[in-house]
């Protein structure tokens, strides 16, 4: 039965030349509100207030900004949770801003620009205090920093290095804990890496690739636009070679699957109407049919269409054999 299978596999591959910034969005809670109209209004575009322009002048007016008494904040959440009052979202925001702040310095050891570190925290605030719940009895602040932290993660995983570095929970939880916890500069020792995954409840083998991926570095496959000759020769593109693009292999290819598509073609038009409709229904129709529903299409019982497409299949094959 290999030949029909090859066949089949013909049939299939030359089938079609056969056939031819985040919105800061608030959703108005399940809860029963108290009021029915809204005082609140949109939130104000802020362009003073953007760490996109002069970082310092944004952190300056920040810190300028007064922090929220226990009272001040609460009052200010159930306006927003249950009246979607938007005027108090926004003082939310600003009076937290400094808080997100603080947070991303945390992460200027990864080389990225502070001022974005800034606005993917800005981002996990806004997400956080539209999550928030006042009836849940503690601070803003203390919900939100998870949101403000998963922001800035998913901006340093992606931004960090070209390809990206960490895809699993096991490797993210590496990334963010692998340096902080070496003690020195040089390679770990299997008793660090034993000690290390047992702490960070990872495998030792998932510990030494982390290690492999912070130690590497990236590499432009083509050379830079400023690279002279030189440097130019080490870049991958000089020196590695793509064994599938020979010409002449190429050529052959192409001329080998257009002699296999006309052979094919040839062969399929040379049975009978009923046989012909069989094979194409049965591998060449992108919605293909079963046996039975061809059965019924020919009121014909499913054995005689199998047997129909097996002496078909037979005819294909001969056509093939002496076109060969």
């Amino acid at each position: 039965m290999l030949w029909e299978t090859s066949i089949c596999l013909r049939m299939v591959k030359f089938a079609p030349v056969l056939t031819k910034n985040v919105k800061f969005v608030l959703i108005m809670p399940k809860k029963q509100l108290k009021s029915e109209n809204s005082s609140g209004t949109a939130l104000q575009e802020m362009e003073s207030l953007s760490p996109g322009g002069d970082l310092q002048a944004y952190i300056n007016s920040v810190h300028s900004i007064g922090i929220l008494t226990s009272e001040e904040e609460k009052k200010l959440a159930e306006d927003l949770y249950y009246r979607n009052d938007l005027d108090a979202a926004r003082k939310l925001v600003l009076a937290h801003l400094r808080f997100v702040i603080y947070i991303a310095k945390t992460y200027s050891g990864y080389g990225l620009p502070e001022a974005d570190l800034i606005q993917e925290g800005n981002v996990g605030l806004m997400k956080a205090i539209r999550k928030f719940n006042p009836e849940m009895g503690v601070r803003l602040v203390s919900f939100a920093v998870h949101w403000v932290k998963a922001e800035i993660h998913e901006y340093v995983l992606k931004n960090w290095k070209i390809v990206k570095i960490a895809t699993t929970k096991a490797q993210r939880k590496l990334f963010f804990n692998l340096r902080s916890k070496k003690k020195g500069i040089g390679w770990l020792t299997e008793e660090e890496i034993e000690l290390m995954a047992k702490d960070l409840g990872v495998k030792p083998s998932e510990v030494r690739e982390m290690e492999k991926r912070l130690g590497g570095t990236d590499m432009s496959f083509d050379p830079l636009a400023d690279s002279d000759d030189e440097e130019a020769s080490f870049a991958p593109s000089q020196y590695l070679e793509d064994h599938d693009a020979d010409p002449a292999d190429i050529f052959e290819k192409e001329n080998l699957d257009e002699i296999n598509t006309s052979q094919l073609y040839e062969a399929i038009n040379s049975l009978d109407d009923r046989s012909r409709d069989i094979i194409q229904d049965r591998w060449l129709a992108d919605e293909k049919l079963t046996l039975h529903e061809l059965a019924d299409k020919y009121d014909i019982s499913a054995e005689r269409v199998r047997q129909i497409e097996k002496n078909a299949m037979k005819k294909v094959k001969q056509a093939f054999s002496s076109g060969e």
